[in-house]
Protein backbone atom coordinates (compact mmCIF):
# COMPACT_ATOMS: atom_id res chain seq x y z
CA UNK A 1 0.00 0.00 0.00
CA UNK A 2 1.34 3.64 -0.77
CA UNK A 3 1.05 5.83 2.08
CA UNK A 4 -1.22 8.22 0.01
CA UNK A 5 -3.05 6.67 -0.54
CA UNK A 6 -6.54 7.40 0.16
CA UNK A 7 -7.01 6.10 3.99
CA UNK A 8 -9.37 6.84 6.89
CA UNK A 9 -11.18 4.47 9.72
CA UNK A 10 -12.92 4.54 13.49
CA UNK A 11 -12.97 2.31 16.51
CA UNK A 12 -16.52 0.69 17.31
CA UNK A 13 -17.86 -0.96 20.50
CA UNK A 14 -19.14 -3.67 18.11
CA UNK A 15 -17.45 -6.89 17.39
CA UNK A 16 -15.59 -7.77 14.13
CA UNK A 17 -18.26 -9.95 13.14
CA UNK A 18 -21.12 -7.38 12.92
CA UNK A 19 -18.74 -4.87 11.88
CA UNK A 20 -17.78 -7.32 8.76
CA UNK A 21 -21.56 -7.89 8.29
CA UNK A 22 -21.96 -4.73 7.95
CA UNK A 23 -19.32 -3.50 5.68
CA UNK A 24 -20.89 -6.16 3.39
CA UNK A 25 -24.32 -4.24 3.38
CA UNK A 26 -23.45 -1.89 0.93
CA UNK A 27 -26.99 -0.83 0.53
CA UNK A 28 -26.93 -0.05 4.11
CA UNK A 29 -24.40 2.82 3.90
CA UNK A 30 -23.43 3.50 0.28
CA UNK A 31 -25.93 3.89 -1.85
CA UNK A 32 -29.76 1.92 -1.87
CA UNK A 33 -29.06 1.76 -5.43
CA UNK A 34 -26.56 -1.03 -5.66
CA UNK A 35 -27.21 -3.17 -7.86
CA UNK A 36 -25.63 -7.41 -8.01
CA UNK A 37 -23.94 -9.43 -4.55
CA UNK A 38 -21.86 -7.64 -2.15
CA UNK A 39 -20.94 -10.15 0.15
CA UNK A 40 -19.36 -13.12 -0.88
CA UNK A 41 -15.29 -13.55 -2.56
CA UNK A 42 -15.67 -13.21 -7.00
CA UNK A 43 -19.25 -11.66 -5.89
CA UNK A 44 -19.51 -8.42 -8.40
CA UNK A 45 -21.83 -5.19 -8.17
CA UNK A 46 -22.21 -1.85 -9.30
CA UNK A 47 -23.35 1.23 -8.71
CA UNK A 48 -24.75 4.55 -10.55
CA UNK A 49 -24.39 8.06 -9.33
CA UNK A 50 -27.29 10.10 -11.31
CA UNK A 51 -24.47 10.77 -14.36
CA UNK A 52 -21.63 11.56 -12.44
CA UNK A 53 -20.30 8.19 -11.15
CA UNK A 54 -20.60 4.42 -12.16
CA UNK A 55 -18.45 1.86 -10.88
CA UNK A 56 -18.80 -2.04 -11.13
CA UNK A 57 -16.66 -3.69 -8.09
CA UNK A 58 -15.73 -7.70 -7.60
CA UNK A 59 -14.82 -8.67 -4.50
CA UNK A 60 -11.50 -10.11 -5.02
CA UNK A 61 -10.35 -10.92 -0.79
CA UNK A 62 -13.01 -11.70 1.69
CA UNK A 63 -11.71 -13.31 4.98
CA UNK A 64 -14.55 -13.08 7.45
CA UNK A 65 -14.38 -10.88 10.57
CA UNK A 66 -10.92 -9.17 9.19
CA UNK A 67 -10.62 -8.45 5.67
CA UNK A 68 -12.57 -7.29 2.76
CA UNK A 69 -10.89 -6.04 -0.85
CA UNK A 70 -13.09 -4.49 -3.83
CA UNK A 71 -11.24 -4.68 -7.37
CA UNK A 72 -13.19 -1.99 -9.44
CA UNK A 73 -13.35 -3.38 -12.77
CA UNK A 74 -14.88 -0.68 -14.29
CA UNK A 75 -15.41 3.30 -14.05
CA UNK A 76 -16.70 6.25 -15.58
CA UNK A 77 -16.74 9.86 -13.32
CA UNK A 78 -18.37 12.19 -15.93
CA UNK A 79 -16.93 15.40 -13.82
CA UNK A 80 -13.28 14.64 -13.96
CA UNK A 81 -10.85 14.21 -17.33
CA UNK A 82 -9.99 11.03 -16.81
CA UNK A 83 -13.34 9.08 -16.17
CA UNK A 84 -11.93 5.89 -16.19
CA UNK A 85 -9.54 6.84 -13.25
CA UNK A 86 -11.12 4.60 -10.56
CA UNK A 87 -10.43 1.61 -12.96
CA UNK A 88 -7.73 -0.83 -11.85
CA UNK A 89 -8.30 0.70 -7.91
CA UNK A 90 -8.78 -1.48 -4.65
CA UNK A 91 -11.17 -0.68 -2.08
CA UNK A 92 -9.43 -2.25 1.47
CA UNK A 93 -11.57 -2.45 4.30
CA UNK A 94 -9.34 -3.87 7.78
CA UNK A 95 -11.15 -5.21 10.95
CA UNK A 96 -9.12 -5.38 13.64
CA UNK A 97 -9.61 -6.17 17.24
CA UNK A 98 -8.20 -3.34 19.46
CA UNK A 99 -8.65 -4.10 22.85
CA UNK A 100 -12.16 -3.79 23.74
CA UNK A 101 -12.65 -2.27 20.68
CA UNK A 102 -12.88 -2.72 16.72
CA UNK A 103 -10.86 -0.86 14.13
CA UNK A 104 -12.15 -0.23 10.81
CA UNK A 105 -9.21 0.42 8.56
CA UNK A 106 -10.64 1.94 4.92
CA UNK A 107 -7.98 2.74 1.90
CA UNK A 108 -9.01 3.46 -1.78
CA UNK A 109 -5.69 1.99 -2.91
CA UNK A 110 -5.28 4.21 -6.24
CA UNK A 111 -7.09 7.20 -4.99
CA UNK A 112 -3.90 9.36 -4.52
CA UNK A 113 -3.35 13.11 -3.85
CA UNK A 114 -2.21 14.03 -7.78
CA UNK A 115 -5.42 12.12 -9.17
CA UNK A 116 -7.89 14.08 -10.37
CA UNK A 117 -10.64 12.79 -8.30
CA UNK A 118 -8.76 12.68 -5.34
CA UNK A 119 -10.43 15.73 -3.43
CA UNK A 120 -14.05 15.29 -4.14
CA UNK A 121 -13.64 11.59 -3.89
CA UNK A 122 -11.95 11.39 -0.53
CA UNK A 123 -14.31 13.64 0.83
CA UNK A 124 -17.53 11.84 -0.29
CA UNK A 125 -15.74 8.48 1.22
CA UNK A 126 -15.10 10.14 4.50
CA UNK A 127 -18.56 10.60 4.58
CA UNK A 128 -19.90 7.68 3.59
CA UNK A 129 -17.48 5.87 5.99
CA UNK A 130 -16.96 7.87 9.08
CA UNK A 131 -20.63 8.65 9.51
CA UNK A 132 -22.73 6.24 7.19
CA UNK A 133 -20.79 3.21 7.65
CA UNK A 134 -20.20 3.63 11.37
CA UNK A 135 -23.52 4.62 12.13
CA UNK A 136 -24.91 1.54 10.20
CA UNK A 137 -22.37 -0.87 12.78
CA UNK A 138 -23.25 1.12 15.58
CA UNK A 139 -26.79 2.34 15.37
CA UNK A 140 -27.81 -0.17 13.08
CA UNK A 141 -29.17 2.77 10.50
CA UNK A 142 -26.61 4.49 7.91
CA UNK A 143 -27.28 6.92 5.61
CA UNK A 144 -26.67 5.58 2.11
CA UNK A 145 -27.73 7.98 -0.87
CA UNK A 146 -31.12 6.62 -1.46
CA UNK A 147 -32.65 5.74 -4.51
CA UNK A 148 -35.21 8.61 -4.34
CA UNK A 149 -32.03 11.37 -4.39
CA UNK A 150 -30.54 9.01 -7.39
CA UNK A 151 -33.92 9.55 -9.42
CA UNK A 152 -33.78 13.56 -8.60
Amino acid sequence: MNKQDFTTGFLVDQTPKEVFEAINDVRGWWTEGVEGNTEKLNDEFFVQFWNVHYSKQRLIEVVPYSKIVWLITESKLTFIDDESEWTGTQIVFDITKKGEQTEVRFTHIGLVPQGECYNDCSNAWTGYINNSLKNLITTGKGNPTTKEELTK
